[in-house]
């Protein structure tokens, strides 16, 4: 690991950054400059003033997403800071054209303020055909992305959030084939209610799960404790999950269980948590880089199907396969919104690339450089968009 770090460090100095913008037409002539640049670019202008939505026909706007950022919550290093989230957002628009072809432009922001973060970006959305908005600690990323998404009229999404539980949900449709269960049967223990885990807990309850508990540091989420929840998101998780409202430990929450998810903390779960479970036992452990317990002891202990966030193990669950193939997608029919039936779509399409004669215990998800992951994906979120009438009228 620390000769990863190293390379990178050395990789970041020599670039001098990991993305650069370029020219779509030749500019070599009088006659070029004339027409890319004064006078002629005057003619779209007033296209464009004439009738605001040609902006998509005359300029970049259709093809172009923002990654915005206050770098309150980077990967797994915190809140440290606009300055020094910037390789991460540059390495985010990097992803976005290599895997979707969709351009992207890093903004950072030296704000801890929800209300300046949303003030700014608003008035940055005239020049984006989407926003991407990434580690911004929670709740407050609740309450940003949940205000753009109203106060917009352009697709916003918090990969965070959203592209984890597109992955996962994507993961456990194949796995739950692999081990001969439905959805409806199961039991599945989530540790972590952050930004990833409440978006996989809506995600698996809109997928049928039957029975979710949700913990937290003060333990499993229980509608008896709604009022001690500080966030209405919170609340909200609550009603969705526990539906017996039991107070449960986490060892007794597994002992119950078919699946584990984890976006929480290293050595989370022991062997003989993984051991205590159902039959043929999925365990997702996505902490990263060190997850709620190492793959070779998952395996060890029982678990069928073993996913985590890191790429030298298998069933690597990685946003990279939602979020390029997913925007580029809502921006080829210029939706205005991404639902949670677009994120649905988007995880079934993955899924689906998976044929049921290519399941196995360690491929239950594709591999991000599969080339036919961001059409797939795109063509299934474009078409439920167009299906939901939320494509923009010209």
């Amino acid at each position: 690991m620390a000769d990863v770090y190293e390379r990178s460090l050395q990789l970041h100095k020599k670039l001098k950054g990991k993305i650069s913008t370029e020219l779509t037409a030749a500019l070599d002539t009088q006659d070029d400059l004339a027409l890319m640049y004064s006078p002629g670019v005057a003619q779209p202008c007033r296209e464009i003033a004439e009738n605001p939505s040609s902006v998509y026909d005359y300029t970049w706007k259709g093809n172009t997403v923002a990654v915005v950022s206050n770098g309150t919550a980077v990967l797994g290093l915190g809140d440290i800071g606009a300055r020094a989230a910037l390789p991460v957002m540059e390495g985010k628009c990097a992803l976005f054209k290599r895997f979707g072809a969709v351009n992207a432009v890093p903004i950072v922001l030296d704000t801890h303020e929800p209300q300046e973060v949303i003030r700014i970006v608003k008035a940055l959305a005239p020049t984006f055909g989407g926003i991407n908005l990434e580690d911004i600690k929670a709740p407050e990323c609740f309450d940003i992305e949940q205000t753009l998404k109203r106060e917009c009229d352009i697709p916003v999404f918090h990969d965070d959030q959203h592209g984890t539980a597109i992955v996962v949900t994507a993961a456990l449709i194949n796995s739950l084939k692999l081990v001969g269960k439905k959805a409806e049967d199961c039991t599945v223990v989530v540790s972590g209610v952050g930004a990833a885990g409440s978006s996989i807990i809506r995600m698996l309850h809109d997928l049928g799960i039957a029975e979710i508990y949700g913990f937290d540091v003060w333990g499993v989420l229980n509608r008896a404790r709604c009022q001690t929840y500080s966030h209405p998101l919170y609340r909200q998780l609550a009603a969705i999950t526990n539906t017996s409202q039991e107070d449960l430990s986490f060892e007794e929450a597994m002992a119950r269980a078919d699946i584990f998810v984890g976006v929480s903390v290293p050595n989370k779960v022991t062997p003989d948590m993984v051991a205590s479970m159902r039959s043929d036992p999925i365990v997702f452990a996505m902490a990263n880089p060190d997850p709620e317990i190492d793959y070779d002891l998952a395996k060890a202990a029982g678990a069928r199907v073993v996913g985590t966030g890191r790429s030298d193990y298998p069933n690597q669950v990685n946003n990279v396969l939602a979020f390029p193939g997913l925007f580029k997608g809502a921006l080829s029919v210029h939706a205005i919104h991404i639902t949670e039936e677009m994120k649905m779509a988007a995880a079934v399409s993955l899924a689906n690339l998976v044929a049921e004669d290519e399941l196995r215990d360690e491929y239950v998800i594709p591999s991000p450089f599969d080339p036919r992951v961001p059409d797939a994906v795109a063509r299934e979120v474009a078409r439920t968009a167009v299906e939901l009438g939320l494509t923009r009228s010209e």
